[in-house]
């Protein structure tokens, strides 16, 4: 199966674990990434709060290149992820936007191929049962506090996710791993996503509060999909709360048996190690 890889900038930067990653599940699904060619930023989380027009020309820039490619396109980064299909909703249902963009950046707008997020396209496409055939290494006695945040969920039309109040994509794929997701009540809650340098004494009640939900739950850890929610969670954490987060491919990798996983817990502000380690002594 071979798709096309938008990366976007937080994968080459301050989230490579997360692309490291991706890559490597990937390629133990025979999922083949292609990565787009010359793509550009998608314009999170500033562009669509300043100039709306730039807001869908960034992503609309990156679906010319897709069609190009004639290859689904699959987005790892859930504020990546919005940003796209945002677009992409707008190309198909706002005539004026699109003749716009298609005037803009030289293109005809046809619809296809289509933009996924990576963990809707895992869960829905490849499948928990093929997923479970590649399991070496269950991730027994983990409990998990599965969090989607905002960006991979609202709104419910753009996304396409099952339910905005109460997902269960990632809590299915961490079962299929072994895991066990803790029922809790923040898996939609914000994190302060931007406003972490601006208004960073925010920024750190909204994510304490996820934080604390999540143990008060019962989770050994934490699993989620978006960059800008690792940060916040790993940098804008209370004083002394030490619970682990991961991105929900690093799991992935530690229950198909991938040596290189344990390169990713480097890059980690906050040290998972301990759990790593419990998981496989199991």
């Amino acid at each position: 199966m071979k798709v096309s890889y938008y990366p976007g900038c937080s994968l080459e930067a301050t989230a490579k674990e997360f692309d490291s990653s991706v890559r490597a599940v990937s390629k133990a699904l025979d999922l083949e990434l292609v990565e787009i060619p010359d793509w550009t930023c998608c314009g999170a989380t500033s562009a669509h709060a300043t100039n709306h027009r730039l807001s869908v020309g960034l992503p609309a820039l990156t679906i010319k290149q897709i069609q190009k490619m004639g290859l689904d396109c699959v987005v790892p980064c859930s504020a990546c992820f919005n940003r796209l299909k945002t677009t992409e909703y707008q190309m198909i249902h706002n005539a004026e936007m699109r003749q716009e963009m298609e005037k803009t950046l030289a293109f005809q707008f046809d619809q296809q191929p289509r933009v996924y997020d990576l963990l809707a396209y895992m869960v829905e496409k490849i499948g928990l049962k093929a997923i479970s055939q590649k399991v070496q290494k269950p991730l027994k006695n983990l409990k998990l506090a599965c969090y989607y945040g905002c960006l991979s969920v609202r709104p419910a039309e753009i996304t396409g996710i099952d339910s905005t109040e109460n997902p269960m994509q990632l809590d299915n794929l961490m079962k299929t791993l072994g895991a066990t997701p803790v029922s809790w009540s923040y898996k939609v809650d914000c994190c302060g996503a931007g406003h972490s340098i601006a208004k960073s004494a925010m920024v750190t009640n909204l994510s304490g509060k996820i934080l604390a939900k999540a143990r008060e739950a019962g989770a050994d850890a934490v699993v989620n999909s978006c960059p800008l929610c690792q940060t916040n969670l790993e940098m804008r954490r209370p004083q002394g709360e030490d619970i682990p987060v991961f991105f929900f491919t690093e799991l992935m990798g530690l229950a198909l048996g991938i040596a290189e996983a344990r390169e990713w817990w480097n890059k980690h502000l906050v040290d998972p190690e301990k759990i790593v380690n419990s998981i496989q002594a199991e």
